[in-house]
C-alpha cells in the first residue's frame, strides 16, 4: 500500500488525466475517434489515452507494480493472471468506465483506479469526471466520498437499485409485488463507477450485475465492504477481482440491503441469470 502521500498522488493523476484526456475530447469525437471492439463494445481515443497516461503515472507512484488495464487487456488477455497472483500486488484500471455514455454525449463517465495485493483489494479510487466527485476507499481504514467519511446506507429516502435490462425484467415478471416495492425502483446508468457513487451518495441501496470485470468492480466493491456493507458473488461468496467474470455480483452499503437483494435474487429463476453479457 503506497503511504499517504501516494495515495493522495493516485487521485491527483486520476484528476489529471481526466482534465487532459476525456474532458477535451467530451463531445468533440470525430467518426474516426471510436470503434467497436466487438458488437456493442465501443472504444474510444480518449479510453486508450486516459489508459496509457495512468498506467506512466501509476508506475511512477509504485515502480515495479503492473498495471492491469481494461484495453491491455484487449491486445494480452494472459495480463487477467496478474490480479490474483499470491503475495503480488497489481492496478487495475478502467480508464473510461461509460464509454458508450461518452461518444454518445452522455455526461455519466468516469475513472476507476483499483490496486490488488494477494488478490484482493486493498485500495479503490473512483472518479466521476463530469460531476468532479471522487470516493476513495482504503482496506480496513474506510471510504469516503468527496472527503467525508461514508458509513453504512444513507438515512431516509426511497429504496432504488442498478441492475441491468434482463434482470429488471425478472424482477417484473417473477417477484410479489411487495418484494418488488421494498426493492424500490430499478435501473441502469450504463456506468459502474458512477453507480457505486450514487449507492455511497445514498442515491441508490444496492446493485446486481450479471458480468464482473475487474476494472468494474474491483474498486467499488470495495467501498462497499468499507461503508460497513458488503459485496458478494450470486453464490454467496466474497467478491474477488481475480474471481469468473460470469460469477456475478450483489453489492450494497448496509448487510440488511444485501441480504434483501440476495433475496431477491434467489427468488428468480436461474436460467434467466445466464451471465452472457454485461
Amino acid at each position: 500500500m503506497p503511504g499517504s502521500g501516494g495515495l493522495a498522488q493516485v487521485a491527483d493523476l486520476i484528476r489529471d488525466v481526466a482534465a487532459a484526456e476525456l474532458l477535451p475530447r467530451f463531445r468533440n469525437l470525430s467518426k474516426d475517434d471510436v470503434r467497436q471492439k466487438r458488437p456493442g463494445d465501443l472504444v474510444t481515443v480518449a479510453d486508450v489515452a486516459s489508459e496509457q497516461q495512468l498506467a506512466s503515472g501509476l508506475a511512477k507512484i509504485l515502480p515495479g507494480v503492473p498495471v492491469v488495464g481494461e484495453e491491455a487487456v484487449e491486445a494480452d488477455a494472459g495480463l487477467l493472471d496478474l490480479i490474483g497472483r499470491p503475495g503480488e500486488r497489481c492496478w487495475i484500471v478502467d480508464p473510461l468506465d461509460g464509454t458508450s455514455n461518452f461518444a454518445a454525449g452522455k455526461a455519466t463517465f468516469a475513472i476507476i483506479v483499483a490496486l490488488v495485493e494477494d488478490g484482493r483489494t486493498v485500495g479503490g479510487w473512483i472518479f466521476d469526471v463530469p460531476n468532479g466527485r471522487m470516493a476513495v476507499a482504503l482496506a480496513g481504514q474506510g471510504v469516503t466520498l468527496d472527503g467525508v467519511k461514508v458509513v453504512g446506507a444513507a438515512p431516509g429516502g426511497s429504496p432504488a437499485g442498478f441492475v441491468g435490462y434482463k434482470i429488471r425484467k425478472a424482477f417484473e415478471r417473477q417477484l410479489p409485488v411487495a418484494q418488488q416495492q421494498g426493492l424500490g425502483p430499478v435501473s441502469t446508468l450504463r456506468c459502474a463507477g458512477v453507480e457505486y457513487l450514487e449507492i455511497l451518495a445514498g442515491r441508490a441501496n444496492f446493485s446486481i450485475y450479471r458480468r464482473t470485470k475487474p476494472w468494474d468492480h474491483a474498486a467499488g466493491a470495495l467501498m462497499l465492504v468499507e461503508a460497513g456493507g458488503g459485496a458478494v458473488r450470486f453464490d454467496g461468496k466474497d467478491y474477488a477481482p481475480a474471481q469468473p467474470t460470469d460469477s456475478g455480483i450483489i453489492g450494497a452499503p448496509s448487510r440488511q440491503t444485501l441480504a434483501a437483494a440476495r433475496a431477491a435474487l434467489k427468488a428468480l429463476e436461474l436460467p434467466l441469470l445466464q451471465p452472457t453479457e454485461d
